[in-house]
């Protein structure tokens, strides 16, 4: 959420940084919307000091016994009881449609963000790990995972598309990977967090879900929504509160369910398990001062890419350009990782610097121990740590041998109940 008083000081600055996202000078229809509301509000405080001032002056005038008088100003009164009510409505209206318009843009991308209108604007930062060479054609994960345990004619006749059904050690390998991450993160300083499932629309809206992006979400009957990522309920357990900026960085994850409705993604990926509508992630979240934000950048990214060469999957580190980076991001980095059966690099997760744009939507300010007032609010920054099912493509590829069976990670192993391999039915 942007802020309408720093827009009023420097609209030009404001316009430059959002002209970088594709936005023609967004400015000049919201000081506009601005400047409506503030002149109804000026008028509106007018009508209640010129009331506060009649209530005075037919007191006065009746003790004068100045009749004609008293009856004059209480005709003018009574124009005002209905003249209020109305003033009122009209700020209320003209507020939302500020609100609206803030609520709407996107984020200013951080000054090293590169220029770029989609994923082809994207700049490798670095690779990490050897790319495998096979002396046979290596199968994408679909083909491998079908005769390892893999229905996904089973998950449709219950959910329809983008749903999967697991059996078996493959269903284990599954749960393994998801466990190993979260002990990960925990051994490593991340506080687990267990979180709800379902959030209300103002922590949707507190984390830039809503109101632009309601289509993805999947919405209850009683006006809830299924969590996209557990990034909504972790970053949302500071809103509305001030937070001593002594007690931070604050690092949560949680390893919990996600629910998607991929409405703009009509078909990607429609074989396989890399675009579900529910899929388990280990979310990374970072609630953090302004100072400390960029160490804890780089310290997402290190947590995420150390399950990544632990699994010993080659990855490379991607800066998103300006065309391609999400709507709450400062600065986004992908971690992609090599796939052999589709010979390409696949997102697996993202990692962004949201600065106080989630911060000013929940109200989560900042308060220096022992000064007087709150001084801005919270940074915050969110990544995969891992996507469970995206790692398990990974793997499949990755460990396949010739005659369709999957050789499991050894840091995998003791959450297998000794098995390490997957073999064919």
């Amino acid at each position: 959420m942007h802020d309408i008083r720093a827009i009023r000081a420097d609209p030009a600055t404001f316009d430059t940084g959002l002209a970088r996202r594709g936005l023609a000078a967004p400015s000049a229809a919201i000081l506009d919307a601005d400047a409506g509301l503030r002149a109804v509000q000026t008028a509106l405080q007018a009508a209640l000091a010129r009331r506060n001032s009649l209530s005075k002056d037919i007191g006065q005038a009746r003790s004068r016994g100045d009749g004609a008088t008293a009856e004059a100003l209480t005709a003018e009164v009574t124009a005002l009881k209905t003249q209020v009510p109305a003033l009122e409505a009209e700020e209320r209206d003209r507020q939302a449609i500020v609100e609206t318009l803030l609520a709407e843009l996107p984020n200013i991308p951080a000054d090293d963000v590169p220029h770029g209108t989609d994923e082809t604007g994207n700049v490798e930062v670095a690779r990490f790990g050897s790319i495998p060479a096979f002396d046979f054609t290596p199968l994408e994960h679909d083909v491998l995972a079908a005769r390892l345990g893999y229905d996904p004619d089973a998950a449709a006749k219950i959910a329809g598309a983008r749903f999967a059904v697991l059996g078996g050690a493959l269903a284990r390998l599954h749960r393994a990977l998801g466990q190993y991450m979260l002990d990960t993160q925990v051994a490593a300083g991340w506080r687990e967090m267990a979180v709800p499932l379902l959030v209300r629309a103002d922590a949707a809206f507190g984390t830039g879900q809503l109101p632009k992006f309601g289509e993805d979400l999947f919405q209850t009957t009683d006006g809830r929504y299924l969590i996209p990522t557990a990034e909504v309920s972790l970053t949302n357990l500071v809103r509305e509160s001030v937070i001593e900026d002594d007690t931070l960085p604050l690092r949560l994850t949680a390893l919990t369910p996600c629910f998607r409705s991929e409405a703009g993604s009509a078909g990607r990926d429609t074989r396989g398990l890399i675009r579900q509508h529910q899929f388990e992630k280990v979310e990374l979240v970072s609630l953090c001062t302004p100072e400390q934000a960029e160490a804890e950048h780089e310290h997402m990214l290190a947590s995420a890419e150390a399950i990544l060469t632990a699994l010993g999957l080659p990855f490379r580190r991607m800066l998103l350009c300006t065309g391609d980076m999400g709507f709450t991001a400062k600065r986004t980095f992908d971690l992609e990782v090599w796939l052999p059966g589709q010979n390409a690099f696949r997102e697996i997760s993202s990692i962004s610097w949201c600065g106080d744009f989630q911060g000013r939507r929940m109200n989560a300010r900042l308060k220096t121990r022992g000064e007087k007032g709150t001084r801005g609010f919270v940074h915050t920054l969110n990544g995969s740590g891992l996507a469970v099912g995206r790692t398990l493509v990974a793997v499949l590829e990755k460990c396949q041998q010739a005659d369709g069976s999957v050789i499991i990670p050894a840091v995998l192993h003791p959450y297998m109940g000794g098995i390490t391999q997957l073999t064919p039915a």
